[in-house]
């Protein structure tokens, strides 16, 4: 029997079965390294949620032993939950400058500053406890991505972090494959690998295919030109910044995170721009419209990012008009292309000519497709596979693809997250679960929405509320004001007089029919008010408001 000392376990807190939320951990006796830390966006039921977090419940348990987070790169969805993290558990931080940058900004926001942040280079290794992590040159749709070699005490464990294969990458800066034949050629134990696209064939396209597509569409505006598009993305910005600087455009930017985004990326020199390109959002009617390009969030359809406000004319600074060419440079993520579709309808209504990806290649993704994946798994020849970053079918079809390379199936695992594989020099295995899941954000509220309250929105959302105010005799306990009725999103109170007035003897009836069994309990007068309007409502309208008794006593 192996002691719990020299096994390693891996624990994915999040990013197994979804798209989001990443977070894994690596332990090992005493030592205990994480990482990423990302959020996800909330699903269309979670009503008013702001975000969704990791539940870190088993690292509250191990906090002792953790010693540090490694970040692959600067994306929401793997740096968005570290504020929330380090307020609860304060240790230090490691990634490369870009995403330390982005890192410190957000902090900043949150009024962190007491965290140790720590910028590594490719090829640097990283001794935290007994870990030595590696970080390894990767492309993907942000500067300075990194794949992570964790060198542990029973063998090398690979993870890609999100990656693609891109020989024409806007800096220069190809993958570095050779360092990842080399592992391979050390041996690696598991491979831990981005399966986001492996539904695709073939070849993720090049970025640099969106620049040339940019100049396209830049030459033929007569207008301003409006490119939406993650703002994290930074190889994008710089070619929209290439474009309009080829085309005499001045630089506009709009939206919060598009600022802090550009703002960061210049400073470090991620971006490159001319002098005096660069202007401010509230002097853009200085010029005229031909020589106007502007950089906005939105690309999603969310409904307080600036391009929507443009959309519905409630910007302040940006009213939508004919002649404006609009550039939605971004792909729907699942779930958000209603939202995106009508954005792209409001912005034809009012005269703007707008690009999208099924008009023109104005986005290329920045995950590997089929064959890049091939050349990883064979480069790194692993002896055990654990396909992440995805939803299940996407696992699954990861796992299908290292079996038709001929990994042995049982040396292939897909996990849940919670799932605890734990690892020798020669085996792996699924040995429990600890607790994982999501945590809800809603405004500072962290972890206080929970299914019942979004139950209740749910509820209200579908059929409205229905409050009852009632005054009774503390002595008597008899009626002596009400009861009156208080509707909200359930029927029009003018034009249903007649039902309110029928819902009030209801409530009288009920209120007399307690009164002489003496029930003088109030738990029991609010249920009975909400079971009798239930059924009277129900079969008058066929709908179920939420019904809530007030009761005042004199």
């Amino acid at each position: 029997m192996t002691s719990k000392t020299n096994t390693l376990k891996v624990i994915p807190l999040g990013g197994i079965g979804e798209i989001g939320k990443n977070m894994t951990i690596f332990e090992y006796g005493n030592d205990i390294v994480i990482l990423d830390c990302g959020i996800s966006f909330p699903e269309e039921d979670m009503l008013g949620i702001d975000l969704v977090i990791p539940d870190i419940s088993y690292l509250h348990k191990n906090k002792e032993k953790i010693r540090g987070i490694v970040l692959t790169h600067g994306h929401e969805d793997h740096i968005g939950a570290l504020p929330y993290f380090l307020k609860q558990i304060n240790v230090p931080v490691y990634g490369t400058r870009l995403t330390i940058g982005l890192v410190e900004n957000k902090l900043k926001e949150h009024t962190i500053d007491n965290v140790k942040l720590n910028c590594v280079r490719p090829r640097d290794r990283v001794k935290l406890g007994c870990f030595k992590v590696e970080y390894i040159k990767s492309s993907h749709s942000i500067a300075d991505a990194a794949a992570l070699a964790f060198h542990t005490p029973v063998g090398i464990i690979l993870h890609t972090g999100d990656f693609k294969v891109d020989f024409t990458p806007i800096n220069d800066e190809v993958i570095d494959l050779n360092r990842f034949a080399k592992l391979g050629d050390e041996g690696v134990l598991a491979l831990m690998a981005d399966s986001t696209n492996v539904e695709r064939t073939g070849y993720t396209l090049s970025e640099k295919i969106v620049g040339d597509t940019f100049n396209s569409m830049f030459s033929k505006a007569k207008g301003r030109v409006i490119v939406a598009s993650f703002a994290s993305n930074t190889y994008r910005l710089q070619q929209v910044i290439n474009a309009a600087y080829k085309h005499g455009r001045k630089l506009f930017v709009s939206g919060r995170s598009m600022v802090n985004v550009v703002s960061v990326a210049l400073e470090l020199g991620y971006l490159e721009m001319p002098e005096n390109m660069l202007k401010d959002l509230d002097y853009i009617n200085d010029y005229p419209d031909e020589e106007i390009a502007l950089l906005t969030t939105g690309s999603q359809g969310e409904p307080m990012s600036a391009l929507s406000r443009m959309a519905t004319a409630e910007h302040r600074q940006i009213k939508i008009k004919q002649g404006d060419m609009v550039i939605i440079s971004a792909n729907a993520i699942p779930g958000n292309e209603k939202l995106v579709s009508k954005i792209i309808d409001q912005l034809l209504k009012r005269g703007a000519d707008v690009i999208y990806q099924a008009l023109a290649d104005i986005h290329v993704s920045g995950h590997a497709c089929q064959e890049e994946l091939k050349l990883i798994h064979t480069l790194v020849k692993p002896k055990f596979f654990i396909p992440v970053h995805g939803e299940y079918r996407h696992l699954k079809q990861h796992a299908i693809l290292a079996e038709s390379l001929g990994m042995k199936k049982d040396n292939i695992f897909i996990c849940d997250n919670g799932s605890v594989l734990e690892f020798t020099e020669d085996s792996c295995k699924i040995s429990g679960a600890v607790t994982a899941g999501r945590v809800l954000v809603d405004g500072l509220g962290i972890g206080d929405v929970g299914n019942i309250v979004l139950r209740d929105r749910k509820h209200l959302s579908q059929d409205g509320l229905m409050v009852v105010v009632v005054t009774i005799s503390k002595d008597s306990e008899g009626l002596i004001a009400g009861p009156d009725i208080i509707s909200r999103g359930f029927v029009y109170v003018r034009e249903s007089e007649a039902l309110m007035e029928e819902a009030k003897e209801i409530v009288i009836d009920i209120l007399e029919e307690c009164e002489e069994k003496n029930i003088t309990d109030w738990a029991t007068l609010k249920f009975k008010i909400r079971s009798g309007l239930k059924s009277f409502l129900y079969e008058k309208t066929k709908r179920k408001p939420m019904i809530l008794p007030v009761i005042m006593e004199i």
